[in-house]
């Protein structure tokens, strides 16, 4: 689980779009952090972007990349289980995708990605009638449809209160750490990074300022890095729980003594996905 850090306008949505295949790199980018020397993206061994331009292949590597943005992005009229089931699309034909022909297995798989983010009794509800954390761990759900091997969250917590925004990442912890999913996850405060990230990315102004453990990343050091806007970063977040407000959610339910792989089958990880944490494929862009 990777943190990337920056103070605002220091470009971590820029970074997060480009790595996602949203937007396309500068041609004429030079430097040595993140392969830009290159020029290039490159994900699970194919390239997303070369030299300014999004390659064939990122259609294909879309449908292996969970997004989760800070406006959530769920259809207000739709309901949630239709929501989580729209991570579904890219792997549909278009007409079935057009008129949202979604299948009882994938209605199944989506109920199952919202028991694990904790909302399942929230399914039947439309997204607009949800809290702001609510439908940011909907958000979380359909990535988890997607079965997704890398999931890249912008700014995930920036709009929720301090108990919304823990559990949003308790639940990204535990998909790093249970599903050994890939995890990038642009922060504003530097404290969530300390708390839940083994790894660190600091950006200044469109650069790599700091690239390793998220414990080195002393006072002194963000100082050194930012400046004036140390302030800013160090924001206090509350500590994680114990136990996850997931893992909670899961004790409650009828079957609870079941393991995850029992009652949520369809989203247990494969063997081809990413590795997580120090293990994490290098990011390069």
């Amino acid at each position: 689980m990777v943190a990337l850090i920056g103070a605002s306008g220091s470009g971590k949505s820029t970074l997060v779009r480009a790595i996602a295949g949203l937007v396309p790199i500068d041609k004429s980018a030079t430097g040595d952090d993140l392969g830009a020397a290159t020029g290039e993206i490159v994900l699970f061994g194919e390239p997303m972007q070369r030299r300014g331009r999004i390659t064939r292949a990122a259609k294909r590597l879309r449908v292996r990349i969970g997004v989760v943005f800070q406006q959530f992005n769920l259809v207000p009229r739709l309901s949630v289980l239709t929501n989580v089931c729209l991570g579904l699309l890219g792997q549909m034909s278009f007409v079935h995708g057009t008129i949202g022909c979604f299948t009882a297995v994938d209605k199944r798989r989506a109920m199952q990605a919202l028991v694990r983010v904790g909302i399942a009794d929230h399914a039947l509800k439309r997204g607009a009638e949800l809290s702001g954390g609510q439908q940011q761990r909907a958000a979380i759900a359909r990535t988890l449809v997607q079965r997704a091997e890398l999931l890249i969250a912008d700014e995930p917590i920036a709009s929720l209160d301090p108990g919304a925004a823990r559990r949003v990442m308790d639940i990204l912890a535990d998909l790093n750490r249970s599903d050994r999913i890939t995890v990038l996850v642009s922060l504003h405060q530097v404290e969530y990074a300390l708390h839940y990230c083994p790894r660190t990315i600091a950006l200044r102004s469109g650069e790599v300022v700091y690239d390793g453990p998220s414990s080195e990343l002393t006072p002194a050091l963000l100082t050194s890095i930012y400046g004036a806007d140390n302030e800013e970063l160090f924001v206090p977040a509350p500590k994680p729980a114990g136990v996850t407000h997931a893992q909670t959610t899961l004790a409650k339910m009828p079957g609870a003594h079941l393991g995850l792989a029992d009652l949520a089958p369809d989203i247990m990880p494969t063997a081809g996905h990413a590795r997580a944490s120090s293990e994490a494929e290098p990011l390069r862009a």
